[in-house]
């Protein structure tokens, strides 16, 4: 697959938003750092309550994209689980446990990108 398009990317971050929320996870933001960053079109992060809740939003996402046609790329900490991150080329994913999450603060390190409605990215 080579470069996708901004709808295509849309497309993928809304249905890896989708996935989490049929996970139930907790604080879904969207951070669109296309104009700041060559690592990505779109951060996605999340929260989740315990390691297994945090497998089973990364597992979800997975498996929706890939049935998709968006293959993963790589993962890192999934074993952890404290911070699992999933890279989708044009879209990341950083699934935190509460702790790593207010830690990490990528929200405020990433702040010269630009706060997306994760709504505005799911399918009618």
């Amino acid at each position: 697959m080579g470069k996708l398009t901004v709808e295509e990317i849309k497309k993928m971050a809304g249905l890896a938003i989708e996935a989490l929320e049929d996970k139930k996870a907790e604080d879904i933001r969207v951070i669109d750092i296309s104009e700041v960053s060559v690592l990505a079109d779109y951060f996605l992060i999340a929260s989740g309550k315990n390691r297994n809740q945090l497998q089973a939003l990364a597992d979800e996402v997975e498996e929706k994209l890939g049935r998709a046609g968006y293959p993963m790329k790589q993962s890192e900490g999934y074993d952890s689980a404290n911070w699992i991150l999933l890279d989708f080329g044009d879209i990341i994913i950083h699934l935190f446990d509460q702790e790593n999450r207010l830690f990490y603060d990528l929200e405020r390190i990433w702040r010269d990108g630009k706060q997306i409605d994760p709504k505005s990215l799911l399918s009618e």
